[in-house]
């Protein structure tokens, strides 16, 4: 077996910009733990470059950004080629907040995985974690 075989997933969970509002992001970061993955909580005011940075550097299997600002069609599009960029072609995209449908789709048709609003459940967020990971990611398991 090699190493990452036992490894929990590994969650980075982000606020990106200028968005103070963080409790959303701490109680998945909660819930995502108490559903036995590693989370790294990068706090507030990231860049996308930082995010990227954390995800490379702790060999994360997803990325989870928490955006309220509006300015998703922004954030996620930079994370998006900078992932690229960095090769992290195996690693799921993924996060929510105050986002219309039609920008989540269109946000998925660019890359990201699936997105989430105010009221989902946490346990639905982290069953589609753990489900991606599980399909994308087979040699951890």
């Amino acid at each position: 077996m090699s190493d990452n075989a036992q490894r929990p997933i590994r969650v980075v969970v982000a606020k990106v910009g200028l968005d103070g509002h963080d409790r959303g992001a701490k109680v998945i970061a909660t819930a995502l733990r108490d559903a036995g993955m590693e989370v790294i909580y990068t706090g507030l005011r990231q860049t996308p470059e930082m995010v990227v940075a954390t995800a490379l550097q702790e060999d994360a299997d997803a990325i989870g950004i928490s955006i309220l600002s509006g300015a998703h069609m922004t954030v996620f599009p930079k994370i998006i080629n900078l992932m690229k960029e960095k090769g992290l072609d195996n690693v799921l995209l993924t996060g929510g907040g105050i986002i219309p449908e039609e920008d989540m789709e269109q946000l998925n048709t660019m890359g990201t995985g699936k997105l989430f609003g105010p009221s989902s459940p946490t346990a639905d967020i982290a069953e589609y974690i753990n489900g991606w990971v599980h399909e994308h990611r087979k040699e951890l398991f």
